[in-house]
């Protein structure tokens, strides 16, 4: 079968194509015949820094959707042949992926193939951001980090469904910040790699660097119920200077790969501010039974209409390199995905 390996971190360049053996399921695993795979950001980071990969080579991907192949000892629930969607931890950039059998789910009544491989990692990502872990509440604002995004698309429309009076958006550039208005967004800020911020509505205007003092006008000088941060670092700092008293901020991701977080009692004292974090793939391995029951949460807004998430490009499998590019250049929108089957 075909698969993109990482023999050496790098660039997308590194990133090749290979003929290799068909994994067979153990006991709890399933294996899928896959058509379709997400790339999400955390593959970027394993092919340029080695972020979760345990040894190489390695074949990136966490999310696909296909058809089971084989089952392994003890698996039930699913049937060969069946269509679902699976989280895995590793590997999904290929033909033929193995996942646990707690990670596999039947795809909801009226989910295609493509549609099935968007939902994954970032649905229930978005929906314990927005529900499970920062519990937002009717009438309560929210500021989003990569509001472009994949997440950040799906916490736009997420937010909104809930009640949420006020939500904002922070983005690299100004196409993104009009995306991101589209869904589900009320004011989005363009933070470009210069510093430079720009608040966008229905036209651009020049404000100055920084978007905290942006948040603060946007909300009458208040701030923001909750912040949502994959970026770490200086962009950390300011989600929570962000935070209006009482506020709270989950950090979900470490994109700008800066120094872990540390937050004390000056920082949260004060105005009784709190920090929590989510990672879907650590939950996947400590309380599988909890990310079940989060997945099928999101599954079940994605069949209802609540949310969706749209698929901006794809590329056939050997052409992963080209959605890496696309990826890291900063420049994409929605969901990216590869074309397998």
């Amino acid at each position: 079968m075909r698969a993109v390996q990482v023999q050496e971190y790098g660039g997308p360049e590194v990133l090749r194509t290979v003929e290799t053996e068909v994994p067979e399921p153990g006991p709890g695993q399933v294996s899928v015949d896959v058509a379709y795979t997400g790339v999400n950001f955390a593959d970027l980071k394993a092919r340029g820094e080695g972020y979760r990969v345990p040894s190489l080579p390695f074949v990136p991907g966490l999310e696909v959707s296909g058809r089971v192949r084989a089952l392994g000892e003890g698996v039930s629930g699913v049937e060969v042949g069946q269509e679902v969607a699976a989280l895995t931890n590793g590997g999904a950039y290929a033909d033929v992926v193995v996942a646990d059998a707690t990670t596999v789910f039947p795809l909801p009544s009226g989910v295609d193939l493509r549609t099935a491989a968007t939902l994954p990692t970032v649905l229930p990502t978005a929906y314990a951001l927005v529900h499970a872990v920062g519990r937002l509440q009717p009438g309560e604002t929210v500021l989003v980090q990569g509001a472009a995004g994949g997440v950040g698309t799906a916490v736009g429309q997420l937010a909104k469904a809930a009640g949420a009076s006020g939500v904002f958006g922070v983005v690299s550039g100004a196409a993104k910040a009009k995306y991101a208005l589209d869904h589900g967004y009320d004011d989005v800020f363009v933070a470009p790699s210069t510093n430079s911020t720009a608040s966008t509505n229905s036209t651009a205007s020049t404000v100055p660097a920084g978007f905290v003092d942006e948040v603060r006008a946007a909300t009458g000088g208040r701030g923001v119920d909750l912040a949502l941060d994959p970026v770490g670092g200086e962009t950390f700092r300011a989600s929570l200077a962000s935070l209006a008293v009482f506020g709270r901020l989950v950090s979900f991701g470490n994109a700008s790969s800066a120094e872990p977080w540390r937050v004390g009692q000056p920082e949260l004292y004060p105005t009784g501010l709190s920090v929590s974090g989510f990672s879907i793939l650590t939950l996947a391995q400590t309380a599988p039974d909890a990310l079940r029951a989060l997945t099928e949460q999101a599954f079940a807004a994605v069949a209802e209409g609540v949310v969706s998430l749209p698929v901006t490009a794809e590329f056939p499998l050997e052409e992963a390199s080209e959605a890496h590019r696309l990826m890291g250049g900063r420049t994409s929108t929605g969901k990216l995905l590869l074309r397998v089957a």
